[in-house]
């Protein structure tokens, strides 16, 4: 029986030692191939071939290039002129031309939709942008011979000469500085990834509608005291969502100035209004009364609440265009899949968003009528706090929304103090110097959504890779792409300490995914 049982346990020591003999083997193996693998990445990194470009080998640059800017050239257009044809739709709605809708020549007729030279500019430059970016990331590759951060950069920099395909140097203006905040917003997270930056208050819950009440506390006070430091087009969305008309904010603003104010004008808007001889006009009045703020209603309050409804009603058809446009084009195989629930979201995004800004209107109209019962004097400070306080209702939104609004207005209010630091003499009046300023930010987008795409914003990442045909590369570069670099990188993390109950379920994953890399080589 001893010999029996001794005989029996003999094959387990020479089983173990067969194992470790293979392990060992096995790990010579894998560190011969990794410095093969590693010296043929050196020598392609100097006298290689060039690093592979992000489309497949069976398409050439040119074509890649060009398709792509083709199929943003149309995405784009389709967009822009998909809006221009829902609020032209609306309006015929409006005036209860119902039997209009269905009649195409008044509802896409060039003389009542003029949406073509700016949805080809628009198209010129999403289109421009991406075949050049394409184009010019194919070329530094076989011009460099690598792939490092600054070839993004580079691209992106040079393709962002495609905002000339807009003429409104404001626009323009606008737009640079609409990417400038979203670079200082990556970068901002990126330094905070990385423990080398920290803003006192940036973990604050409310801080992305802190940052939306600054910046609409600066365009409503540009607004009311410097009109012309904002864009033609803000101004009268503006007026048209505002419930005050456009001779008593100029009162208002000769007013605060300490100025003559231009009583013909204002008696006339008066007379039309039926309010003229019930309102005493002074040439140097101390602040302009409620009465001609809001000669139509004795009530401020009624004011208000009529001043939120109207903007509801008025402003309903462009936000449900500006949201379900895009969740149609942008997303069509989701609303052919279920598109009662695309118009619900639709439906439901543009109530709320009506909403927030009828309540913005409200409040600012409410704090002005308040200022009036209190005070004999005005000043233009009033306006500056009315707009902050005004933007407190943008806690009706939902909190993803709230930022993207905070970076959409903040450029607006950069651009009115450019504007006004510029006419100060405080800042040189630099000409196309919102060309280059856009070119720069839009290198570091690139930049950012190729390496570090995780400092960017959910909404602008997402954007921004749907108009480059979802074709960039993966953080780290073509080279990271490669079967060579993941088997090294599977191999660094085999090498790495691991739990004891997971060593065989792991060993068993990387083995598989090793086979894989290795038949890609």
């Amino acid at each position: 029986m001893p010999s029996l049982s001794k005989s029996a346990s003999s094959p387990q020591p020479l089983l173990h030692h067969d194992n470790s003999d293979a392990e060992r083997r096995l790990r010579e193996a894998e560190e011969r191939l990794r410095e093969a693998i590693e010296d043929l990445h050196r020598r392609n990194a100097v006298h290689g071939p060039y690093p592979p470009c992000d489309h497949g080998p069976d398409e050439s640059c040119a074509a890649h290039a060009i398709g792509n800017l083709c199929q943003s050239f149309l995405l784009s257009y389709g967009v822009r002129v998909g809006i221009g044809i829902l609020l032209r739709a609306f309006k015929l709605a409006k005036g209860h031309s119902y039997s209009s809708i269905l009649d195409l020549k008044q509802l896409v007729s060039e003389k009542d939709l003029i949406v073509r030279e700016e949805a080809c500019r628009v198209g010129l430059l999403f289109g421009g942008f991406t075949g050049s970016y394409h184009a010019l990331r194919c070329f530094l590759r076989k011009f460099r011979r690598k792939e490092t951060p600054i070839n993004a950069f580079l691209a992106g920099s040079v393709a962002g000469l495609s905002v000339l395909a807009l003429d409104d140097s404001n626009r323009r203006r606008t737009l640079a500085l609409y990417l400038l905040a979203r670079v200082a917003q990556s970068a901002y997270n990126s330094a905070k990834s990385k423990n080398k930056f920290h803003l006192w208050g940036s973990h604050w819950r409310h801080g992305d509608a802190l940052l939306f009440a600054i910046a609409c506390a600066q365009v409503m006070y540009a607004f009311i005291m410097r009109p012309e430091s904002l864009p033609k087009a803000y101004q009268d969305f503006i007026q048209k969502t505002g419930p005050v008309a456009a001779p008593v904010y100029k009162a208002v603003k000769e007013t605060c100035r300490g100025g003559p104010l231009d009583v013909a004008s204002l008696s006339a808007f008066l007379s039309r209004r039926g309010k003229l001889g019930s309102v005493k006009l002074e040439e140097f009045p101390s602040i302009i009364p409620c009465s001609v703020v809001h000669p139509g209603t004795n009530s401020c309050l009624a004011q208000n609440a009529n001043a939120a409804s109207a903007t509801f009603r008025k402003t309903f058809p462009l936000y449900f265009s500006l949201t379900f446009v895009p969740y149609v084009v942008l997303h069509l195989q989701k609303f052919m899949d279920a598109p009662a629930r695309t118009c619900w979201l639709a439906l439901r995004d543009a109530v709320r968003s009506t909403t927030f800004l009828s309540a913005f209107v409200g409040i600012f109209q409410g704090v002005i009528c308040l200022h009036r019962k209190i005070s004999t004097r005005d000043h233009k400070l009033v306006y500056w706090i009315a707009g902050g306080i005004s933007a407190l209702s943008v806690l009706l939104e939902k909190k993803s929304r709230r930022a993207e609004l905070a970076l959409y207005v903040l450029p607006r209010a950069g651009d009115s103090l450019w504007y006004i630091l510029v006419n100060h003499h405080v800042l040189p009046n630099i000409k196309n110097a919102e060309v280059a300023l856009f070119c720069a930010c839009m290198g570091g987008v690139m930049y950012y959504l190729e390496h570090e795409p995780d400092t960017m914003a959910p909404f602008l990442r997402g954007l921004i890779r749907r108009f480059l045909a979802s074709r960039i590369s993966n953080p780290g570069g073509p080279l990271n792409r490669s079967a060579s670099y993941t088997y090294l990188q599977t191999l660094d993390a085999i090498k790495k300490p691991k739990l004891q109950e997971s060593r065989e379920a792991e060993a068993s994953t990387s083995q598989e995914y090793n086979l894989e890399s290795i038949e890609g080589l």
